[in-house]
Parts: C-alpha cells; sequence; structure tokens
C-alpha cells in the first residue's frame, strides 16, 4: 500500500489541484489529509487563489480516496459541505513500519504527546514546516508540511509511504528528503 499525507491545504484551489495530480502521479491508494482543508483562518494571510468551494468540489470527487483528521480551522459546517468524514481528532495508522498517530497538531504535538509506546511514530500538519525528528522513546515526529502556506522557506510539498520509506516532495513530484525506519 503506498500512502500519500499532506495538511494544511487552507481553501487554495491551484494547490489543492496540484495535490490531486500529485495523487494521480504517485499512483497512492490513499491521501491522509492532516486537517485546515477549507478555511485559511485568523493567523494566516488569505492564500493565493483562495477558493474553498472549488477545493470542495476537488476533494469530493476523489472521497472514496481520501482520509482526514480535523484541524483546528475545520469545523462542523465544513462537514456538511464535504462528502467525506473530516471531524475526528486522530487515527491511529497501521501503515508501514510502526503505528502511527495521525493529528493535526494543535492538541497532541510533541510539546503536548499523545500516549505513544516505544517506537511510534506522531505524524502531523500544523506548523506548515516539514519535519523529520526523534524524540521520545524511540519516537519519530514527521511533518509533510503545507500544501497551500509553507513557512519559514520550506516547500509547498506533500510525504509519501511505501512499506518502510517516507519521502517528503515539492507538489510537482520532486523529492527533498527520504528517511526509512
Amino acid at each position: 500500500m503506498k500512502l500519500m499525507i499532506a495538511s494544511d491545504i487552507h481553501g487554495a484551489a491551484d494547490c489543492c489541484r496540484a495535490l490531486l495530480d500529485a495523487l494521480d502521479r504517485e499512483g497512492a491508494d490513499r491521501l491522509l489529509l492532516l486537517g485546515d482543508i477549507l478555511y485559511h483562518g485568523p493567523r494566516n494571510d488569505l492564500p493565493e487563489d483562495y477558493a474553498p468551494k472549488q477545493v470542495i468540489g476537488l476533494l469530493n470527487a476523489r472521497r472514496d480516496r481520501l482520509l482526514c483528521v480535523r484541524g483546528n480551522c475545520d469545523t462542523e459546517v465544513d462537514q456538511m459541505v464535504l462528502d467525506f468524514p473530516i471531524l475526528a481528532d486522530y487515527a491511529w495508522l497501521a501503515a508501514g513500519p510502526r503505528p502511527i498517530f495521525a493529528t493535526h497538531g494543535h492538541h497532541h504535538n510533541t510539546r503536548t504527546p499523545p500516549p505513544l509506546g516505544p517506537g511510534e511514530i506522531l505524524l502531523h500538519g500544523h506548523t506548515h514546516i516539514p519535519a523529520w525528528e526523534p524524540f521520545g522513546r524511540d519516537n519519530w515526529y514527521l511533518n509533510p508540511g503545507s500544501v497551500s502556506l509553507p513557512k519559514e522557506e520550506s516547500p509547498r510539498g506533500y510525504m509519501t509511504l511505501e512499506g518502510n520509506v517516507f519521502r517528503w516532495k515539492w507538489l510537482n513530484g520532486t523529492p527533498y528528503h527520504t528517511l526509512t525506519l
């Protein structure tokens, strides 16, 4: 199984289109969205091509391939227009070599971690900065960065997980980091 992981679309239609083009190009079985899908939030600038209604249509057309957790900018109103569930705060995944706790990151992060066992992975977005850092008891914190509003000069991008290999990629598919666990 190949999993594609992305976060923080924030209603940017062009970036969402590029992400879905990458999904097709990657041939991933599923796309895991780590929240903040439609709204840009009060602390972020308005993304280029902010068009949440277009993002709704783009994602609803792929609903059968999407997994999602709720971000701090996602609401029940968003769930009313999206045809896939987004309101779970986290999900445990059995994908790859170690159990993965997937969340947005505004509640559970390295400062306030969930109850992780040794070697388990904390996967979240929220910071808009890609990350691959060991912490805790042989745990890993992984972050795909942001699809639309990257911070600290990081790329607009996503991650893939295939087997025991995580790859961070630009939206055009060019890899820039690989982690084998």
